[in-house]
């Protein structure tokens, strides 16, 4: 049976074979000694990774060891609230730091710790579950996932793109005004609309 480490656009932990095509944490092992999930997250650093970094290997789930997490694409893990790694993703981590601070109109590059308390704050409501919010369509910002009807889309041109745990498998007009909930937390999306182009799964190009 797949382990329970693959993340929704709604930050949920579910169970599949597909293989992601990006890693992450949630700072710290959400997994016991027979790799059943206890916790969503172990603290307030919540990154995204590349599968490979300089020959590294682990076993997925390692006793004591923090709990790996695998996501379809980078649209996905900032749907669930991640962002990305200061590591493994030097470059893109920067990126996002730049954006962050011209949407924060910040007159310098803001710290980890300080983008990650108020992400922590934009996800996780006082009941646990995640934070969500109300906008018409036509203002969110291409990268961003919006729930439908109970499923999650990819915000992507003039297209809402249908997310599966293997791919986008549906390409529908994306409509003008629709008021929709979006995934994506708000300080995320205020980094897209200052110039941020998440990745997105090779299934999004292919529709």
């Amino acid at each position: 049976m797949p382990l329970q480490n693959r993340v929704d656009p709604f930050g949920d932990l579910f169970r599949s074979a597909a293989r992601g095509t990006m890693m992450g944490n949630r700072g710290g092992a959400l997994h016991n000694a027979e790799r059943e999930i206890l916790r969503r997250h172990k603290s307030r650093r919540w990154i995204t990774c590349v599968l490979e970094f300089r020959g590294r290997h682990r076993v997925v789930m390692s006793p004591n060891r923090y709990t790996e997490l695998f996501f379809l694409d980078e649209a996905v893990s900032f749907a669930a609230g991640h962002r990305p790694c200061a590591e493994c993703r030097r470059e893109r981590y920067n990126a996002f730091k730049h954006a962050w601070q011209l949407a924060h109109r910040l007159d310098e590059s803001p710290y980890a710790d300080e983008m990650d308390v108020e992400l922590h704050r934009a996800r996780i409501g006082a009941d646990k579950q995640k934070l969500t919010y109300e906008a018409v369509l036509h203002d969110v910002p291409d990268g961003c996932l919006v729930q439908i009807d109970g499923s999650a889309f990819l915000v992507w041109g003039r297209s809402l793109l249908l997310w599966s745990p293997s791919g986008y498998t549906r390409r529908d007009r994306r409509p003008r005004n629709p008021v929709v909930t979006v995934l994506t937390p708000k300080p995320i999306v205020a980094c897209f609309r200052k110039g941020y182009r998440p990745e997105v799964h090779e299934t999004a190009r292919r529709l």
